[in-house]
């Protein structure tokens, strides 16, 4: 989901026909973990905050991009524990919920309106102050 939501990024702001350039490569990579779950954060409540909410159609993200931030938090938590927990035991059936959790995440993200979508990966990409 992460790597789905860089190239989602430098496809919006450099292209998807240019993604074997270094401008592309460059979007794409300054994005961190830690930024896409903050604004994940942001973006699953119900209301933003008045830094975040003034770039945002309607000041509030709509149902589709609120799940798919949800999603991308839980799917996130996961990660940490199956890298990180070394008592952990993932079943194949969990991995498979996991593997539909992040399909339903980019059916949702894509369901948004083209405007919300620009509105998160802008947020993601560039801090506003």
């Amino acid at each position: 989901m992460f790597h789905a939501t860089l190239a989602a990024a430098a496809d919006q702001f450099v292209g998807a026909t240019k993604r074997t350039t270094s401008q592309y490569g460059l979007v794409y990579r300054s994005v961190n973990h830690r930024s896409l779950r903050e604004l994940c954060t942001e973006a699953a409540r119900q209301n933003l905050s008045p830094k975040l909410a003034r770039h945002v159609p309607q000041a509030r993200f709509g149902p589709d991009l609120q799940e798919f931030a949800g999603l991308i938090l839980e799917l996130q938590r996961k990660r940490h524990s199956a890298d990180y927990d070394p008592s952990i035991r993932v079943k194949s059936s969990d991995a498979l919920l996991a593997v539909r959790a992040a399909r339903n995440a980019l059916s949702r993200f894509n369901a948004a309106s083209a405007l919300e979508r620009e509105a998160f990966l802008s947020l993601l990409l560039f801090n506003p102050r």
